[in-house]
C-alpha cells in the first residue's frame, strides 16, 4: 500500500530526497507519490517535517 501526501505539504522536498526508489515527485501544490513505484518503506514519512505523509 502506497504512501499519500496529504494537504499540509509545504512542498520543501525532504520527502523526494529520502525515497530510496524515486517515487515522489512535484505535482499540484506541493509532492505526490506515485504508488506504482512506491514500496511502502515507511522514509518519507520518517523524513516528512511537517507529518504530512501517510500510509494508505
Amino acid at each position: 500500500m502506497a504512501h499519500k501526501i496529504t494537504d499540509e505539504c509545504v512542498a520543501c522536498g525532504a520527502c523526494a530526497e529520502t525515497c530510496p526508489v524515486g517515487a515522489i515527485a512535484p505535482g499540484g501544490n506541493g509532492y505526490v507519490v506515485d504508488p506504482d513505484v512506491c514500496v511502502d518503506c515507511g522514509a518519507c514519512e520518517d523524513g516528512c517535517p511537517t507529518g504530512a505523509i501517510k500510509a494508505e
